[in-house]
């Protein structure tokens, strides 16, 4: 994939612009512990020793290497996994991988932050379980030129193909759904379902003509 970075940041380590650096900061800097730098040395593993390392391919083959080292599994508990813990697990929801990679990639240098949206799943076009039935998180991180660029670590997506962006923040926390209380007899409310469709817009004209 052809990311389109500047020339002065095609290889790591770079320095981001002054004038980019100030609005940056809050993004690049590191938001959860890692004392022993496990982390860090974990992302540095995707830095070239002794030669440049271009930098769509470091973040590219990090992104790879959660989707396919680690093992995905749903957890209907509220929060995110702290990284360090999804390091040493080896395995996560969507939001405990975007974290990680957004930490290894501040743990960088990088800016990085996270993203709440949806996925479309083209083969469940047309199923009661569409774009996977729920919301989906990935991050970003700022590439000067290319500017933020999607990572789907959970996927082993790089770019927004099938990435339906609704919400980014720094951290996750910040990225929290809509929550609220009911106020009544438990005989009024009986129950309630949810369900998430995500087609495409040939889908749509299918289904209305």
């Amino acid at each position: 994939m052809d990311l389109q970075i500047d020339e002065r940041a095609l290889t790591y380590p770079f320095v981001y612009d002054a004038e980019e650096a100030p609005d940056l900061e809050s993004t690049i800097k590191r938001h959860y512990p890692d004392p022993d730098g496990e982390i860090a040395r974990w992302a540095q593993q995707f830095v070239k020793i002794g030669q440049p390392t271009e930098t769509g391919h470091l973040l590219m083959t990090m992104c790879y290497a959660i989707h396919e080292g680690f093992a995905y599994a749903r957890r209907m508990a509220h929060g995110t996994q702290a990284p360090l813990e999804t390091l040493k697990l080896r395995r996560g929801t969507c939001r405990d991988f975007a974290l990680l990679t957004m930490e290894a990639a501040r743990s960088l240098g990088l800016a990085a932050r996270f993203v709440t949206g949806y996925i479309y799943v083209p083969d469940r076009d047309g199923s009661t379980t569409l774009g996977g039935g729920s919301t989906h998180a990935w991050c970003q991180v700022y590439l000067p030129g290319a500017g933020w660029v999607e990572f789907d670590p959970t996927n082993g997506i790089v770019g927004n193909r099938d990435l339906i962006r609704v919400g980014v923040a720094r951290d996750p926390r910040q990225a929290i759904p809509l929550w609220g209380s009911y106020d009544g007899r438990a005989s009024d409310f009986e129950n309630m379902s949810v369900q998430v469709n995500v087609t495409t817009d040939d889908q749509d004209a299918k289904h209305n003509g």
